[in-house]
């Protein structure tokens, strides 16, 4: 009789346990990939599943953290303290350097912060992984339509000039960008003599990008003035 009352005990315990962490796990994963599916629609690098994984690593690594250290012995919090250098490893992977800038710095914090989310879960903080998840959401949706509005996004946009001689159009070029008050990177110059095609980029927000536009097609130096793209910084 005390043997069956014990393992019903034992049981009992282990069911309170078990479903106690495939909570946790659930609510990472739902949490996680709610900010990811964010990424996905809007076409970012990290998307769905990595932001979900991250989130479900991270809840799983606390999880077991906390298990272990109770099982053997030991530091509760050592396992879980080397998730953040780890998620800082995957984040500074997504930080890419394009056209002379640097782009993913957004991808990389918000995986930061979904560590969190998964760490905040892992530990039964519920109330606090929902609230942080809600706030990156808005961080996410509202802070960058803002952005655009105002146009304090900034962007590196690849512009193409021609002319008859290298030297004379980078003389001008350099004096519309000295107007504007920013400054030509990664100038690259192309063509022969007579012809020549000189390619440089500019970083800058939306006003500052539309003032350079205006200031190079009203020189009368350049044969053409075009744009070949932009990148634009998260």
């Amino acid at each position: 009789m005390d043997a069956r009352h014990s393992l019903d005990l034992l049981g009992s315990d282990m069911g309170t346990v078990l479903s106690g962490t495939i909570a946790r796990l659930v609510v990472a994963a739902i949490l996680g990939g709610t900010i990811g599916l964010e990424r996905q629609l809007r076409h970012k690098p990290a998307g769905l599943r990595t932001n979900m994984f991250i989130c479900f690593g991270a809840a799983m690594f606390t999880v077991l953290s906390d298990q272990l250290a109770g099982g053997m012995g030991g530091d509760h919090t050592r396992v879980a303290a080397q998730i953040i250098p780890g998620i800082g490893f995957i984040g500074a992977g997504s930080i890419l350097h394009a056209r002379g800038s640097v782009v993913g710095l957004t991808t990389a914090a918000t995986l930061f912060v979904v560590g969190s989310v998964g760490m905040a879960a892992g530990g039964g903080l519920y109330v606090t992984a929902i609230f942080a998840t809600l706030v990156i959401l808005i961080a996410l949706a509202l802070l960058g339509k803002l952005e655009r509005k105002f146009g304090m996004r900034s962007r590196l946009v690849t512009y193409e000039v021609t002319g008859t001689g290298a030297e004379t159009v980078l003389i001008e070029a350099n004096r519309v960008l000295d107007e504007a008050r920013i400054t030509m990177q990664n100038v690259r110059v192309a063509g022969s003599a007579g012809h020549v095609r000189v390619l440089f980029n500019v970083d800058g927000s939306h006003d500052e990008q539309e003032q350079v536009n205006v200031l190079l097609h009203q020189s009368t130096v350049f044969a053409t003035v075009g744009s070949l793209g932009a990148v634009e910084h998260e």
